[in-house]
């Protein structure tokens, strides 16, 4: 890679990764348009680690109360607010999980079609603005119960499938349950943790099974720049839908599948 790619390809990973918008769709329109060559898959660790480190900094004071709170109620068996939000974290990754390790093959090689993807960005674009306008409520993520949890865990299932976006279908059904925007998104930065640990390692493991040789210092500034621009994009993401909310993002969405629609057709 050169390193506009390195630069380009991290701010954008860095940026779509948290938004409603679906990052697989950028980074599979990113080299159509520009005709470069596949990243990687050292890069693509290096995007992932620059993400985790943003929502783990961000959230940091939340994360280390949650696991103070989860430590002690193994050994006390009562939970507080932070040992229950911990546990809806856990419990919640449990489907995304056991649906990768089903339907791994089965997305990476049926359902990659920008088709598919197109398919996934618009009508789940739609189902995000509809839960926004019809159900959007109060509620906190301290608020949720077992069976919320279990449903925004399942709908975080089908985020493998191309164009569905992770954030988006997470946020989507926290939405639908009546929890209020901040709170879908906060829930959501969270469920990301456990879910792009298992990716890096994933990838990690592959990575050191192909041997390939690794360019260390396109692999640090892209964790630094994926980092940074993840960072921002949560801060400011926080503030922009608890004013406005998320009809902005499913015009966007529209717009982008309508796109991969008029270049791949």
């Amino acid at each position: 890679m050169d390193w506009l790619q390195v630069v380009i390809l991290a701010i954008v990973q860095g940026i779509t990764e948290f938004l409603p918008v679906s990052s697989s769709a950028h980074l599979i329109l990113v080299p159509v348009l520009t005709d470069w060559p596949d990243q990687g898959l050292a890069f693509d660790v290096a995007l992932h680690l620059g993400s985790l480190s943003a929502v783990l900094i961000y959230f940091r004071q939340d994360i280390i109360n949650m696991l103070q709170s989860w430590t002690r109620s193994l050994h006390t068996r009562q939970l507080d607010a932070d040992a229950k939000l911990a546990w809806a974290v856990i419990l919640g990754t449990i489907p995304v999980g056991l649906a990768g390790l089903l339907l791994k093959d089965t997305v990476e090689t049926v359902l990659r079609s920008p088709i598919y993807l197109s398919i996934g960005l618009i009508g789940f674009g739609l189902l995000l603005g509809w839960a926004d306008w019809r159900f959007r409520g109060s509620r906190s993520e301290y608020q949720m119960n077992w069976k919320d949890v279990l449903f925004i865990g399942c709908a975080q299932a089908l985020a493998l499938f191309p164009g569905t976006s992770r954030s988006g279908i997470t946020m989507t059904a926290a939405l639908m349950l009546g929890l209020s925007r901040e709170a879908s998104a906060r829930f959501s930065f969270l469920l990301s943790i456990p879910v792009i640990v298992l990716a890096c390692g994933l990838e990690t493991i592959e990575l050191i099974k192909s041997q390939v040789a690794v360019d260390w210092l396109q692999m640090a500034a892209g964790v630094v720049l994926s980092g940074i621009s993840a960072y921002l994009c949560i801060h400011y993401f926080l503030a922009f839908i608890k004013r406005i909310g998320m009809q902005p993002f499913v015009v966007y969405r529209i717009v982008l599948g309508a796109l991969l629609l008029w270049i791949f057709l």
